[in-house]
């Protein structure tokens, strides 16, 4: 019976062999169906033929994976974006008597899902979980399982990931020129005023608006020696004195009114 868990990577080739005895390094061959029977594509219903095929894979890391395949007749157009697999891995010998295996191949990093493992079953008829039919070929039902492509993370991804989530000495310096930056900027739009007039409608807004004006402090506090300066015979008097001198109250104009 099929295997019910999923294999960790996805197929990165697929091949045909004239023997499984012959199976390149890092290849997997389909020897036998699911009820233990022999896997030969090529084997005649009548006469026992000396010419044996079995497909074979390979998981080993690649650029690109597998992400489609098909089975068609000899004689079918080749179904666009496969290719077909004409001859044996092990001897060139031609791959297959009446059909042809066509395989789909992507990269890596732009597949979101991949065929991940091979089926042969004795019985066409038979359903296998999990798995899809690709078409029978001498009495026998050939299967593939797809699956979600696994992808590497970069390593900041995996340099945040392990911080919980902190941001690195890489973001952190990245940040840090970026608010310097924005700093200095600030301060030569400040440094640099436009002295050249702007129009906003019918109002002239130049250079000196919005500057506020106003009398030094130094010359709030009037000091007691100018205070008792007599020029010409004029004394100079605080705001205090002239209130007090010049004070009055209108008291006899009220009583007049009242």
């Amino acid at each position: 019976m099929a295997n019910d868990q999923m294999p960790t990577d996805p197929i990165t080739a697929v091949g045909v062999l004239s023997s499984h005895s012959k199976v390149p390094d890092d290849y997997f061959v389909v020897a036998q169906t699911t009820d233990g029977s022999d896997a030969d594509l090529w084997k005649d219903g009548l006469f026992k033929s000396k010419v044996t095929r079995y497909l074979c894979f390979t998981r080993k890391p690649g650029p690109d994976v597998v992400v489609g395949v098909k089975l068609i007749d000899i004689k079918d157009a080749l179904p666009e974006g496969f290719i077909a697999i004409q001859e044996t891995l092990d001897t060139k010998e031609p791959a297959m008597k009446k059909r042809r295996l066509c395989v789909k191949m992507s990269p890596r990093a732009a597949a979101d899902t991949a065929v991940f493992d091979f089926q042969i079953i004795a019985k066409s008829k038979q359903h296998l979980v999990h798995y899809t039919s690709m078409g029978e070929i001498n009495n026998m039902g050939l299967w593939y399982r797809m699956g979600e492509v696994p992808h590497l993370q970069s390593s900041q991804q995996r340099s945040s990931k392990v911080n919980n989530g902190a941001p690195s000495d890489t973001e952190r310096c990245a940040a840090f020129l970026s608010a310097t930056e924005s700093t200095f900027a600030r301060r030569r739009t400040i440094s640099r005023p436009t002295y050249e007039p702007q129009n906003c409608g019918s109002v002239t807004i130049t250079a000196m608006d919005d500057v506020p004006f106003g009398v030094a402090q130094r010359f709030y506090d009037t000091s007691k020696e100018m205070q008792q300066v007599n020029l010409m015979g004029i004394t100079i008097k605080s705001l205090a004195e002239i209130e007090e001198e010049f004070h009055y109250n209108f008291s006899t104009e009220q009583s007049i009114v009242l």
